[in-house]
């Protein structure tokens, strides 16, 4: 096969299941959008960083270069160390190619965003008459019946953006605000000069092309027919549509996306850039791929050859036509609204065939993929998908949910391609969501959700570049999105468990091809006991069939389970726990029929790959007893170093946040509870489970110092048969809260970082104004109480809501009856 067709390709990642499910594949593990916030970055903390998503089971990371913070908008923070690392100039990319090395030498794929900021393709090098452009017009009214001279006034614009976000941080201002853009002063260019009556709705022989009678400045000669007559002078600028969020020097326009030369123009120049610096480290490990995100860059209404391509594909001439754009009706209702039908068609036939079109050949000759998220912008989602390597969707966290964006188009046309990855952009999530609170079992419902739509690539938003050393936790943050992933992340290390999960679950997703669900083969999951919302998506990997089903409710309960499938034995795997077992089922009128119990978010998926085996009936659900109650009188340690006491007893188990002990109350980090416990009828019992109740939010469990695993998710259980012993047993649990309430705490102590409000209208947070001088000196903190350093404050309000932390219970020791 040649390198060209190579680069992009998704080979089949498995052969065996079973083999692949226990010990997933390198090329399945999940991915991080990278943030790179402005000069902040270290080449120290970089290795770290990639070091940490290693470890933890990530398999690459996409670079997005944005502004020093997120306001929403590109905001500043002044005094950094290293103000000469700027986007796309040669200190940053001494830091882009230190970055591929490492990958090189970690097996990890780096996948680097086209342009600075997350919108959309543009940069500095991008000038007036390559930039997005719009239809601008002056006009004059005149009496006709006589000859006419006049001059015709070019059209003026507002100079600041014409764009869907035009807000940035303007230095020389010191706040935020619209730049001027001086392509709007300077670059202008004729389209056509038309004049029409100037009431009513006039026919198509009153519409007069004056184009040719308009000398070079303007000065018009005409002998207007008798009547009250416009004159429009027609032509176009840049709409100023700039990159962002983005540093200010690296901010430059955005690029026509209806013109080959300037969408190529601008790839080229990255791509060219790209081979200078990091070239030798293209390839997967290494710098794998050219990737554009989602859409925020305005709908421009005009491209050079605008007039030539609307004519090749509409059969007709807009000039006649352009008064429409200046809101006149013109022939009839009808016809205006054919125009604007078939205006509308032709911008949507240059976005797909410029913009998305092009990149990908040019990608490839670099050696590089060309990935993107290509979704809610001026074309048609379904037409498009095909241009990628593949795509990329994205879904949010909206009030603790699921909500995805434009996933049918995406999802369904990347699947009726054939495309065996549909990636998204994960977890994406607004303020008061983001507030340092996300752990993995609130996101895994999310998750699954999105997997039983077909996303099967996780690209999680997001992972901050961490330039300073750990004593600076938790660190600098994008600003008021994202759930903060990060290795400085209080769940970071127990996490993995989570990415596991997620990498089980999208070896098996990522295997063998898309089944509709208006297949034949269908799941049919009824609910028989509790609450439960049941979700499902299905795969067919040769003659296997695999089923991912999730309970995505806060409720457990019983499901009565059909699958139109015949003479295969249903096999039960848990993505959570890495277990595989048989279930007993009968088969009836052609379906395969069993019943499953669900604990509260739980998942699993569903094999057929073997011959049905009689089986008999089994328990629905499974049936415990309590061998011991361990939900009194435990041992804890805080870490000092964090504001916790060293040694405290819990007679009960309680929530820290309701505890009187400050240092308790506002904890955030890893505490170990220690005790003993005696089990006297162990041998009797056929195996045993430690049932945590309820963990805020986190677990590990050690039992007589063998450490088992990680318990993070309902049913909050793990196996510790292999550990316990008759008699005498020793157990150690480590929990791990989220940040929120040592946040929080540190509010209640006098401020050594000087703050200012984000957006007055989103209220999102404050953002870091400078780094503080104690900082910078690497001098001990004014505020002595204070323990956390981030650059994004969700909690100026001292007084806002404690995360729940600890582990609850009841703990107890169960038997399977």
């Amino acid at each position: 096969m040649s390198e060209r067709r190579a680069i992009g390709e998704m080979p089949e990642p498995v052969s065996d299941l079973a083999k692949a499910f226990m010990a997933p594949p390198d090329s399945t593990r999940p991915y991080v959008l990278w943030m790179w916030m402005g000069s902040n970055i270290s080449k120290e903390g970089i290795t770290l960083d990639l070091e940490a998503m290693k470890e933890a089971g990530i398999g690459g990371a996409t670079i997005f270069s944005l502004a020093d913070t997120l306001t929403p908008w590109a905001g500043v923070i002044q005094k950094s160390p290293t103000p000469e690392i700027v986007t796309y100039t040669e200190p940053w990319w001494v830091m882009v190619r230190h970055a591929a090395s490492e990958c090189r030498r970690l097996g990890l794929e780096l996948i680097l965003h086209n342009c600075a900021g997350y919108e959309s393709s543009g940069g500095p090098w991008v000038t007036p008459e390559l930039a997005m452009q719009e239809v601008i017009w002056s006009e004059v009214h005149i009496e006709g019946g006589r000859p006419v001279a006049t001059t015709l006034a070019r059209a003026e614009v507002d100079p600041h953006p014409h764009a869907q976000f035009p807000v940035v941080y303007i230095p020389s201002l010191g706040k935020d605000g619209m730049p001027i853009v001086e392509g709007r002063r300077s670059y202008y260019r004729d389209i056509a000069v038309i004049a029409l009556p100037s009431s009513g709705i006039p026919a198509m022989d009153k519409i007069i092309d004056l184009t040719s009678k308009m000398g070079p400045n303007g000065e018009l000669s005409w002998d207007a027919p008798a009547g009250d007559w416009t004159i429009y002078r027609f032509g176009h600028t840049t709409t100023g549509a700039m990159i962002q969020p983005a540093q200010w020097d690296a901010m430059g326009m955005e690029c026509d996306k209806m013109s080959v030369e300037a969408v190529t123009f601008h790839c080229r120049h990255v791509l060219e850039d790209i081979k200078r610096h990091v070239g030798d480290l293209i390839g997967n490990p290494g710098l794998s791929t050219f990737y554009f995100d989602s859409y925020e860059a305005g709908d421009p209404t005009w491209t050079p050859k605008m007039r030539e391509e609307f004519k090749a594909r509409r059969g007709y001439d807009l000039l006649p036509y352009l008064p429409i754009l200046a809101k006149r009706t013109l022939v009839s209702e009808a016809e205006t609204e054919r125009f604007q039908r078939d205006f509308k068609r032709t911008v949507m036939d240059l976005y797909r065939d410029c913009y998305w079109a092009t990149p990908r050949a040019l990608a490839h000759e670099y050696g590089l993929a060309f990935v993107a998220e290509p979704y809610e912008g001026p074309w048609d989602t379904r037409e498009v998908v095909k241009y990628l390597d593949h795509a990329n969707m994205e879904f949010w966290t909206h009030k603790g949910v699921y909500s995805p964006s434009s996933n049918r188009e995406v999802n369904d046309t990347a699947h009726d391609l054939g495309q065996r990855i549909v990636g998204a952009e994960a977890f994406t999530t607004s303020p008061e969501l983001a507030n340092w609170q996300a752990h993995p079992a609130w996101l895994k419902p999310i998750g699954d959700a999105a997997f039983c739509d077909g996303v099967n690539r996780m690209n999680i938003h997001h992972f901050v570049q961490q330039p300073w050393g750990s004593e600076y936790r938790p660190g600098n943050a994008m600003g008021q999105w994202g759930i903060h992933l990060g290795r400085y992340q209080t769940w970071w290390k127990p996490g993995k468990a989570w990415f596991t999960y997620l990498w089980r679950c999208q070896t098996l997703l990522q295997a063998g091809a898309f089944v509709s669900p208006l297949d034949k083969t269908s799941a049919r999951l009824v609910p028989t006991a509790g609450e439960l919302d049941l979700k499902s998506i299905h795969r067919l990997h040769g003659r296997q069939h695999i089923y991912f089903v999730a309970n995505i409710a806060d409720a457990n309960g019983i499901a009565e389970c059909a699958f139109s499938i015949t003479g295969l034995q249903p096999e039960v795997w848990d993505p959570v726990l890495g277990t595989m077992r048989d279930v007993a089922s009968k088969q009836e009128d052609g379906s395969i029929l069993f019943s499953l119990d669900f604990a509260s978010h739980q998942s699993y998926f569903i094999i057929f790959r073997k011959p049905l085996t009689p089986a008999k009936p089994a328990p629905v659900a499974s049936v415990f007893v309590t061998l011991a109650d361990l939900s009194h009188s435990w041992h804890l340690s805080f870490d000092p170093a964090w504001g916790g006491p060293s040694a405290v007893e819990f007679e009960s188990l309680d929530d820290w946040t309701s505890r009187p002990e400050r240092e308790i109350k506002y904890y955030s980090g890893t505490v170990l509870y220690r005790k003993a416990f005696t089990l006297p009828q162990m041998a009797k019992a056929k195996k045993l489970w430690l049932d945590l109740g309820t963990v805020k939010h986190i677990a590990t469990v050690f039992i007589n110092g063998k450490e088992l695993g990680v318990v993070w998710t309902a049913p909050w259980q793990i196996d510790i048969t292999s550990a316990v012993v008759s008699g005498e047993n020793k157990i150690e649990i480590s929990v791990a809260n989220v940040w929120a309430n040592r946040l929080i705490g540190d509010e209640q102590e006098p401020a050594d970082v000087t703050w200012q409000a984000g957006d007055p209208v989103l209220q999102g947070g404050y953002y870091m104004k400078e780094l503080p001088d104690w900082f910078l000196k690497n001098e001990p903190r004014p505020s002595k109480g204070r323990y956390t350093f981030t650059t994004w404050n969700y909690f100026h309000d001292k007084n806002s809501p404690l995360q729940q932390s600890g582990l609850l219970g009841p703990v107890k020791v169960i038997a399977e009856a």
